[in-house]
């Protein structure tokens, strides 16, 4: 199931609609910054999991010797 250029002209539609033309670009600002954390959130959460993968084999390196 494809959403299709025309669904998309709907949704579009409707959005203005519902939140009017004035709070459009709000929207979409609002959208960008939540879409940018979110990014973020979860290259911060890889660099934290590698970063603990790489202490966790030092230090295996260390008991061992």
């Amino acid at each position: 199931m494809r959403i299709g250029p025309t669904e998309i002209f709907m949704i579009l539609i409707v959005v203005l609609i519902i939140f009017g033309p004035k709070n459009l670009p709000k929207l979409g600002k609002m959208f960008g910054q939540t879409m940018k954390g979110f990014k973020e959130g979860i290259d911060d959460d890889d660099d934290d999991d590698t970063t603990k993968k790489a202490k966790t084999e030092k230090s295996e390196k260390n008991d061992e010797e």
